[in-house]
């Protein structure tokens, strides 16, 4: 006979002894179950009249389920599923979150093209604009053609890569003047290429035209990254779609939204759109407007993977450059 059992035994002799042979029957014995470990909250979390369950982290026990109060500030990634699907569906394969956890100013400052294409611009701004890249670790500077060689010595060693932009910013030149635009910007020093689609034969349906196009500039970067700008401001959604299909199928790295000098800039509807047909594997630009750290988050959140901004330093400051284009 086992321990419980003789307990059992015991307890229901000593009951019958002490009630008479009328008792009612014991409730059978039950062994006990482990003791359940509860984590003991700090002092300085302690709530009054809050359930003893404490945890640091989400899930089971975390304050936001048992006292409505989110140690993460409404940031917790199980609070927020559709925004952590948004992320994966962006191309990420794992996401990490912490409490309070939102991206900063500096993790946007990775993804920004810090963007001077104005026609007037000078020497003293290009090498300011680098200047700034290197000081906030940005991405890439984006530099009309001609200050190509001028930004790869002034960046040489930072890290820092250089844009140039090919058929802008209408994207209606011939094939050829693309190509040589660009061999002539790789021959310079350009790490990315950012091209201006043909946007009229899109519109008149020559597909062929436009994909023999971006894939013809794609070659002659030799390797380098090539994003397509497709004006989305001159399109309507369904241009779009075809757009990126035929951005994919020529190869390109990234699909971006905007010139800066169109009709209007980047939208989260366009970039969201622009993401869920190119999927996981080809990066999204959005451009154009982005003045502000909101704004740039906003369109992170859609599916955006790289920002065209020339108000970057305002941006991962937290503040905002006001109106403009670009």
């Amino acid at each position: 006979m086992d321990i419980e059992a003789l307990v059992a035994r015991i307890t229901e002799e000593v009951m019958h002894e002490l009630r008479g042979a009328n008792a009612p029957a014991p409730v059978p014995a039950v062994a006990p179950s482990p003791p359940q470990w509860t984590p003991t909250p700090p002092p300085s979390m302690t709530l009054p009249n809050a359930p003893t369950a404490f945890s640091v982290g989400c899930g089971q026990g975390c304050p936001a389920q048992l006292t409505g109060e989110c140690l993460g500030l409404g940031h917790c990634a199980t609070l927020i599923p559709q925004k952590v699907q948004a992320v994966i569906e962006a191309g990420a394969d794992r996401v990490g979150s912490g409490l309070g956890n939102r991206i900063t100013g500096r993790e946007v400052g990775a993804m920004i093209d810090h963007t001077l294409l104005k026609p007037d611009a000078t020497r003293e701004e290009v090498l300011h604009l680098c200047e700034e890249a290197r000081t906030h670790s940005f991405a890439s500077v984006c530099i009309n053609p001609a200050w190509v060689r001028t930004a790869a010595e002034a960046l040489r060693g930072s890290g820092v890569k250089v844009c140039t932009v090919v058929g802008f910013p209408l994207g209606a030149t011939t094939t050829i003047t693309k190509v040589m635009e660009t061999r002539d910007a790789v021959a310079n020093g350009a790490d990315e290429i950012d091209m201006v689609i043909n946007i009229g034969a899109l519109k008149n349906g020559q597909d062929d035209l436009v994909e023999s196009d971006i894939r013809e500039v794609v070659l002659s970067a030799g390797g380098r990254l090539v994003k397509t700008i497709l004006e989305t401001a001159l399109l309507s959604d369904d241009e779009v779609v075809r757009a990126c299909h035929l951005a994919r199928r020529a190869g390109v790295d990234f699909v971006k939204t905007s010139t800066g000098f169109g009709p209007g800039g980047a939208t989260a509807h366009h970039v969201a759109l622009m993401r869920r047909t190119v999927g996981r594997n080809i990066g999204v630009k959005a451009s154009g407007g982005i003045r502000d750290f909101e704004t740039a988050q906003k369109m992170i959140e859609a599916g955006a993977t790289r920002i065209g901004a020339s108000a970057s330093v305002k941006i991962v400051k937290g503040e905002s450059a006001g109106a403009g284009t670009y």
